[in-house]
């Protein structure tokens, strides 16, 4: 199956999902957004890696900023931080550039390597696009962490793909109903820039039948 670019999601979108997916539907199918400290200093350290205008090449390497891609598979769209085309001798073709490049897709955090996986799906999301663009195999990546001010080395495997290919296909899913999940309270709620939109905790509140529920039991004591 092929998507229309009509409906395409973006690619930044499985960060969303991944953490949670009510703030991914919060976010891309309600249109719902706010800021805080986080989500500012993150878009802060985007803007200085993206210049969509700036190419660069030194020695054997070709570099592109704010590269657009897209999936017609995955029916996807966004843009990477950065591409890096190395020269090598089984690659592909560039356009006014002589000899053979291989593709590898750099993304930037503002903070330090998680434990959860949402950045290496978002990479993995931003290779298998540029596979499908470049007609190659993208088969490493990194992630450049503002904290740690270093890069880490990110193989691309077939288990990404898989769950990548399963969590689009879920969002796709979501967004054609229009469908925003109910709240899943957790300590993690704690950190996101909806909280005050979503408000987690009264997820965990007792439903008003339980409540009448319980009050006639007590009488009936």
């Amino acid at each position: 199956m092929e998507y229309s670019e009509d409906d395409y999601l973006m690619i930044s979108g499985i960060q969303h999902f991944k953490f949670c997916r009510r703030q991914w539907a919060l976010i891309h199918i309600e249109q719902q957004w706010e800021e805080n400290v986080h989500t500012v200093v993150g878009e802060l350290m985007h803007k200085k890696v993206h210049d969509p205008l700036l190419k660069e090449k030194r020695k054997d390497t070709i570099t592109a900023r704010a590269l657009p891609v897209s999936s017609r598979e995955l029916g996807i769209s966004g843009e990477c931080d950065l591409v890096e085309f190395h020269k090598c001798e089984d690659g592909i073709k560039l356009y006014g550039h002589r000899g053979l490049y291989s593709v590898y897709p750099v993304e930037y955090k503002k903070g330090k390597p998680k434990l959860s996986e949402e950045d290496i799906l978002q990479l993995t999301a931003q290779a298998m696009c540029l596979e499908e663009m470049f007609s190659t195999q993208v088969l490493e990546g990194a992630i450049f962490y503002g904290e740690t001010r270093r890069r880490e080395r990110i193989e691309i495997t077939e288990e990404f793909r898989e769950e990548v290919r399963s969590m689009f296909q879920e969002m796709h899913n979501y967004y054609a109903r229009k469908y925003t999940p109910r709240v899943k309270y957790s300590k993690s709620c704690n950190a996101c820039s909806l909280k005050d939109i979503c408000l987690p905790k009264l997820g965990k509140a007792v439903s008003v039948k339980s409540y009448i529920d319980q009050m006639l039991k007590e009488e009936e004591i």
